[in-house]
């Protein structure tokens, strides 16, 4: 793939991961690592912007596709996307990448997997920034107002077996195609994250995220909660038409080193919309 970036799988214990790495010029020996988590509907391509920001900073930067997405392995079977194991991925990336510890940066998705690999493997974690996705304990209460469920309604649609991604991928895609649209993609990101998702599996693993975190909510199973001691910068992009900006603010108790930052005219894909202002936060906060 000629788009200036190393492209590579990795044995990360369950599974093989696909990475996108930019590297700094003075090789990466020494650079510090950064990994970048993507969420739904996403892959990796969702962070070129801050792959190359970071690198030219002088770190390492890596964003994976996650499991199940575009080129990485997609188990089947709901309990293969349990939040422990994706966070587990995480964990050995950063083992097969060489290193013992890491900044992790996550969106969507990406970013619950890295606040429970904050509270997983704190030994292996630099500092944590989040781009919107709230904290654990702020989704589960915002989940309970009827305004954030009425904006979380897909979470629902997709507990249903099947029916989610026939209406995916019906007329080439077409409501994937309209929910980029809604959220101002360019034709050529809209028609990258639309030749991911064509990938056999992507969609019923995608979706297996969300099936596997509800039934087990159902269940009574919750993932268990650890205080976050690290250094955390939450960035929020305040247009988010799916999450409520009230739930930027992880809990004191649980995260009391935090730091959020709002950005007003940004929808959920914040390190879209805001690339430059993104990178800076991300540069900075990581330089510190």
């Amino acid at each position: 793939m000629n788009d200036g970036f190393v492209h590579r799988r990795i044995d990360v214990g369950e599974v093989k991961l696909h990475i996108a790495e930019a590297r700094p010029e003075q090789g990466i020996a020494d650079a510090p690592l950064v990994l970048l988590l993507h969420g739904f509907p996403d892959f990796w391509w969702t962070w070129r912007r801050q792959l190359e920001a970071l690198a030219r900073a002088g770190f390492w930067a890596v964003a994976p596709d996650m499991r199940g997405y575009n080129e990485s392995d997609k188990p089947k079977g709901v309990d293969h996307y349990e939040v422990e194991r994706l966070a587990g991925d995480v964990a050995g990336l950063i083992g097969a990448l060489g290193r013992r510890d890491a900044f992790v940066v996550g969106h969507d998705w990406g970013g619950l997997v890295a606040w429970h690999f904050a509270m997983l493997h704190p030994h292996m974690l630099k500092k944590l920034a989040i781009l919107n996705i709230p904290h654990p304990v702020a989704m589960l209460r915002g989940l309970k107002r009827p305004a954030q469920m009425k904006k979380s309604w897909y979470i629902f649609m997709f507990q249903l077996p099947r029916l989610p991604e026939r209406v995916a991928a019906r007329n080439d895609f077409e409501f994937m195609r309209r929910t980029f649209r809604a959220n101002r993609f360019s034709a050529e990101d809209t028609e990258r994250h639309v030749e991911a998702l064509r990938v056999p599996g992507v969609l019923t693993a995608a979706m297996s995220y969300y099936r596997a975190a509800v039934r087990r909510a159902v269940r009574r199973r919750l993932p268990e909660l650890r205080k976050i001691d690290a250094p955390v910068l939450v960035i929020w992009g305040d247009r988010d038409a799916y999450l409520g900006k009230d739930m930027a603010a992880p809990p004191e108790k649980w995260v009391p080193n935090a730091r959020i930052v709002h950005i007003d005219d940004s929808t959920h894909w914040v390190q879209k919309d805001a690339a430059e202002t993104v990178n800076d936060l991300l540069v900075t906060f990581c330089r510190q």
